[in-house]
């Protein structure tokens, strides 16, 4: 089965950055299409950044990330990565990794941002 285990949240302060990472297992991951979305209490969980499989993935960004967040891979190392730069407050939520391919989501990852 596949497993996805998000790391890298926290408490930032607005401008600042974080870098998510999240690690799967259980299938090859470079024949994976994977995503970000992000929840916060009350509303429904939504896309913030996607990647398509293969080395040379094509990247899809929400219009409220585009220019800050950047969603990148390795595969050799399972892994995708978000980069959040010049974080704002409306960023904090809980962020989750997404398999499309296999269907799967991480654990949650909460990122906080205080202004």
């Amino acid at each position: 089965q596949v497993q996805l285990v998000e790391s890298g949240g926290g408490l930032v302060q607005a401008g600042g950055s974080l870098r998510l990472s999240c690690v799967a297992s259980g299938s090859i991951f470079s024949l994976r299409s994977m995503g970000w979305y992000r929840q916060v209490p009350g509303n429904q969980r939504e896309l913030v950044a996607t990647i398509s499989n293969g080395d040379g993935g094509t990247t899809r960004y929400a219009d409220s990330v585009k220019g800050r967040f950047t969603i990148s891979r390795d595969n050799a190392k399972k892994t995708v990565y978000l980069q959040m730069n010049s974080l704002k407050f409306e960023d904090t939520a809980v962020y989750y990794c997404r398999d499309f391919t296999s269907d799967s989501w991480g654990q949650g990852t909460q990122v906080t941002v205080s202004s």
